[in-house]
């Protein structure tokens, strides 16, 4: 059930990219060109993503357990550290360059378009470097394991 859930979620999601056209990366750059033609409707769907997400997470903050029976898990950090900042600003870096962030990316990839191709593999790229230079930096053994089972 928790699976369909998540499909239909990913749907949903994916669908109001679609039809708020956030999966095409000239309305994105349209949005982010302050001295140009610039397109506010970026903002708008961002101001109804975030009155969502505050109505979510104000429910979300007062349970224990989800609407399916598995438990919250709320993120924990708080404070505004280097990292966050560093993090913060390479993705917006990243979304000015090419006018696409994740979600939209798996939309595009998903109709085969090419740019979401290639977003996608050099977004994996750059996870895998994070990770390869978390665990140096840690030095913690890179361990590879199948989703849904638990590393041996």
């Amino acid at each position: 059930m928790n699976i369909l859930f998540a499909l239909l979620s990913g749907l949903v999601f994916g669908f109001g990219l679609i039809v708020s056209g956030m999966t095409d990366p000239a309305k994105v750059l349209g949005f982010l060109d302050l001295g140009g033609a610039w397109d506010p409707s970026l903002a708008l769907v961002m101001g109804g993503a975030i009155a969502v997400g505050l109505v979510a997470f104000g429910i979300a903050k007062r349970r224990t357990v989800s609407f399916l029976g598995l438990p919250m898990q709320m993120p924990a950090a708080r404070q505004i550290d280097r990292r966050l900042v560093l993090g913060g600003l390479t993705f917006g870096v990243g979304w000015g360059l090419a006018g696409i962030c994740p979600g939209p990316a798996l939309v595009l990839l998903g109709r085969g378009l090419p740019q979401g191709v290639i977003f996608v593999v050099a977004m994996l790229a750059g996870m895998a470097l994070f990770e390869i230079l978390e665990r140096r930096k840690s030095k913690t053994p890179i361990v590879f394991h199948q989703p849904g089972r638990s590393p041996s």
